[in-house]
């Protein structure tokens, strides 16, 4: 019996391939596995290899495995792309239709020819060769096909129990057939048994847009983009459930302004796009900036620049998201690394943004974003609504203005923020504009006003109070390795720092959770206990471990493993190189 394994179907988009693994996860979730998932997938609708990788676990995972045990292949070409990944004891199951075989190099795992399309004809549509597949699957592990009745009952209950009843006799012959093929081999991959505990199964913007919801968002004006898509899906259907309603625009550029503008009316609005929609945004959220208008943008990081890989991993944004805008503003960027943390951190973005008065971008990555994960069920105790300095109550509680004044919304204060009004409230006139102004609103280009009103935007995030602005998995402060990471790097970081531990290694490790203003006073203690710091991150140029340089200095110490191929970054792959590093210069 084993602990965990990894199992991978695959073939052209469009024939059932992201279904497949849908149907197989969600019911080994439902046993009480833990599971971590990512989607390859090619950036057209319809055609292109495509394949869902599923990492099956009795204790919880947060990367993709090196490895594989099982592929499901429906073409020739999964097997081709795929194969490489297969362990010593691998096994294939192909589609028979198609005469499968291996490459000549492989000589260490074994394909079985299932007749998965020639079964699903013979039950009335070939369309459930998918279903004989999950099935096959379902032999090696040992489970039995019972437990995907409740999963096949949701997905095809409306079209009627004849249906059902198709789908699940796919599925157990499915699995039969492999039973007889593997035989006594069917004892290597039975997976011990789960503890049958109650989790989620969710990808991180599902998360996000749950997030949103329960702190109050009530507006999302967006425009469909790889890979955030999903966020504005999501709300489509449950913001209206609760007074709130989605938009969608023209253009990013309408979809910020269309946020900022419901912000400064006192609801609380999001928008979520990915790079290239950020870029349209740059102008707009320097308008949040300069008239203090809360606003919460999600950034779901994809492969750059212009369309680059946009259905591929990467995290290129960090620059952009920090300095993008021309001048100088306040603005918060925070980057979970988990999808619970995706959940809870947007919650403190849209409380951050109101007590702040300034934009926050949420950065996740498309493997965060996408990636589909086992998550512990949400404490929804832990929310908590704060609006910061905004004006509520009877609209006499302003204090009354003399005759034609108005309202100082910009007044200078000592923390950087001013109160805030909603447009109707009594004694609450004043100007917004995008020009520099004074107190009151009106532009003006005065010298000794231009310097106030900056001095008092920049000082409001100094003293910014974040709860976990690091995550830290440490021991001690002193360390041979400290690697630092931010988003979905967390769990290969994880991994590779047992491995490293296991030959004797002290390992600390810091994963960024606030990445501006940067949490410097809570990072450097680590930095400073270390002989290397390795920033592991998916882009080219270094710029998480720039940040640090920039923020931190220990040039000397500071070295990168990078990634930017368009995937992501596997547990063997950070071991290594880090690995390397730390023998190369001069440690045994």
């Amino acid at each position: 019996m084993v602990q965990q394994l990894s199992w991978k179907v695959g073939g052209q988009q469009g024939e059932g391939i992201e279904s497949t693994g849908e149907i197989f996860s969600t019911a080994l979730n439902r046993l009480g596995y833990y599971l971590y998932g990512y989607r390859h997938f090619s950036s057209r609708i319809k055609g292109g290899h495509t394949n869902n990788k599923i990492r099956v676990s009795t204790t919880q995972v947060r990367s993709v495995s090196d490895d594989l045990d099982i592929l499901v292949a429906f073409d020739q070409e999964t097997i081709d792309v795929n194969v490489h990944e297969l362990r010593v004891g691998g096994v294939v199951i192909a589609d028979a239709k198609f005469n499968p075989s291996l490459p000549e190099t492989c000589t260490t795992a074994t394909l079985y020819a299932v007749p998965f399309t020639e079964i699903a004809t013979e039950l009335g549509t070939s369309l459930m060769k998918n279903m004989v597949a999950v099935g096959a699957s379902s032999a090696v592990l040992h489970i039995d096909t019972e437990v995907f009745e409740e999963v096949v009952l949701e997905i095809f209950g409306k079209k009627g129990q004849k249906v059902v009843q198709k789908n699940m006799e796919a599925i157990k012959k499915g699995a039969d057939y492999i039973r007889e093929q593997l035989g006594e081999q069917l004892e290597t991959m039975k997976l011990d048994p789960a503890d049958g505990k109650k989790r989620m199964f969710m990808i991180g913007n599902d998360a996000i847009a749950l997030g949103a919801l329960a702190g109050g968002a009530r507006f999302m004006p967006a425009y469909p983009i790889t890979p955030a898509s999903e966020i504005m899906e999501y709300l489509i259907k449950k913001l209206p459930q609760f007074g709130g309603t989605v938009i969608q625009t023209e253009d990013e550029i309408a979809a910020c302004t269309m946020a900022i503008g419901a912000n400064y009316a006192g609801v609380r609005a999001l928008t979520a796009s990915a790079g290239p929609g950020l870029s349209l945004m740059m102008e707009s959220i320097g308008l949040a900036g300069i008239t203090e208008q809360p606003v919460v943008i999600i950034d779901t990081q994809r492969g750059g620049p212009s369309t680059g890989l946009p259905t591929k991993q990467e995290q290129s944004d960090l620059m952009a998201m920090i300095y993008g805008t021309h001048g100088e503003i306040p603005k918060i960027v925070m980057a979970p690394s988990t999808v619970e943390e995706a959940f809870y951190d947007t919650i403190e973005a849209f409380n951050l943004a109101e007590e702040y008065q300034c934009p926050v971008i949420m950065l996740t990555d498309l493997q965060l974003s996408l990636g589909k994960q086992s998550v512990e069920p949400l404490d929804y105790n832990r929310v908590e609504i704060r609006r910061g300095k905004l004006q509520q109550g009877e609209l006499e509680e302003l204090e009354e203005l003399e005759e034609k004044q108005y309202y100082k919304r910009y007044r200078v204060t000592e923390d950087g923020v001013s109160p805030r009004v909603i447009p109707g409230m009594k004694h609450g006139i004043h100007h917004v504009t995008g020009v520099e102004h004074d107190e009151t609103g009106k532009p003006s280009e005065s010298p000794v006003n231009r310097d106030d009103q900056m001095n008092k935007r920049l000082r409001k995030t100094k003293g910014i109070r974040f709860n976990t602005p690091i995550h830290v998995h440490s021991h001690e402060k002193e360390s041979d390795i400290l690697f630092v990471g931010f988003n979905s790097t967390r769990g290969v970081i994880e991994e590779a720092m047992e491995r490293l531990e296991q030959d004797g290694i002290k390992v600390n490790h810091a994963h960024i959770r606030l990445i501006h203003p940067f949490p410097a006073d809570e990072l450097l203690p680590y930095v400073q206990g270390a002989k290397k710091v390795v920033v592991v991150e998916n882009n080219a140029t270094g710029q998480l471990a720039n940040i640090l340089k920039m923020n931190i200095a220990s040039h000397d110490k500071i070295q990168s493993v990078l990634k930017y191929d368009g995937n992501p970054f596997l547990p063997q792959e950070v071991y290594a190189k880090s690995k390397e590093m730390f023998v190369l210069n001069g440690n045994v």
